[in-house]
């Protein structure tokens, strides 16, 4: 009975170890890859304090699930038009990196993009929308449902009165590997004093945040929320590929690229916590 036992315990090791070392196994499951969509990342945005001037437009392809590097999209032509007729070039400094030196913001105003690439036209419009600016940022501790007290940090702001106003936060730092990102619209606080919340467990004293706050378009406002709802709180860390933004293809409408062409005024503030 003893032999049996030590055979039937041997056996029984011998099958967990078999079994913990092929969960150790890398498995790369062969993916269905369709033809690559061309993504705009076409974010115009005014910092409050600064001429807005110089903007970037960056143009890339969808890569398959395995690459480790996105495929930039070189020359291509790049150009911004706005409704009195002015006209902004952007020009390729970096592969699929696109730059302007002289674009004039105008709050109110409505701006449309040209691309062409790759024997397509695609183009969008979008108004370029206020923001209120950050009136003061604080903190102090919270507790934690591990015990320990975390930092809750909160910036507040002024909402303006008698208009509907859609916002986009996002927080960058060191202990984060990609932007938090927040909505908010002023269903509830038109007019209001208004004050958002961040906190993080990994936030430490010594940690520099960096707050930045835009005013955006209603439609901007539904897009973010749809991929907000379907990737969390970090949109850019899966690329959002079945959800279609603003930028229309005008060679073949079936072929639209991804991404969405927004004009944001912004107020960026840094804090360090303490």
């Amino acid at each position: 009975m003893r032999i049996l036992n030590k055979k039937l315990i041997t056996l029984l090791s011998l099958f967990c170890i078999l079994l913990f070392s092929s969960c150790e196994d890398v498995v790369n499951l062969d993916l269905e890859t369709a033809e690559a969509k061309i993504v705009i990342d076409a974010e115009l945005m005014w910092k409050k304090g600064t001429s807005g001037n110089e903007q970037v437009i960056k143009i890339s392809k969808m890569a398959p699930y395995y690459n480790n590097s996105v495929p930039k999209v070189s020359g291509a032509q790049v150009r911004v038009e706005n409704t009195d007729g002015d006209v902004f070039i952007f020009n390729e400094t970096t592969p699929g990196q696109y730059v302007c030196t002289d674009f004039v913001p105008v709050i109110n105003m409505t701006y449309t993009l040209f691309v062409t690439a790759e024997g397509q036209t695609f183009t969008a419009a979008e108004k370029l929308t206020s923001v209120t600016p950050i009136d003061k940022v604080d903190q102090k501790n919270i507790p934690d449902f591990g015990g320990e007290d975390i930092i809750e940090m909160t910036f507040y702001y002024k909402d303006p009165a008698d208009e509907k106003n859609y916002y986009l936060t996002d927080y960058k730092s060191e202990f984060l590997l990609y932007p938090e990102y927040v909505l908010l619209d002023d269903e509830l606080f038109n007019g209001n004093d208004i004050s958002t919340r961040f906190s993080d467990e990994d936030m430490k004293p010594g940690n520099t945040v960096e707050i930045t706050h835009r005013g955006i378009s209603k439609s901007f406002y539904n897009y973010m929320k749809l991929i907000l709802e379907v990737y969390g709180g970090s949109p850019f860390s899966v690329p959002p590929g079945n959800i279609r933004g603003n930028i229309v293809n005008t060679t073949n409408s079936a072929d639209f690229a991804l991404g969405y062409f927004r004009l944001c005024e912004a107020d960026q503030v840094s804090y360090l916590v303490k």
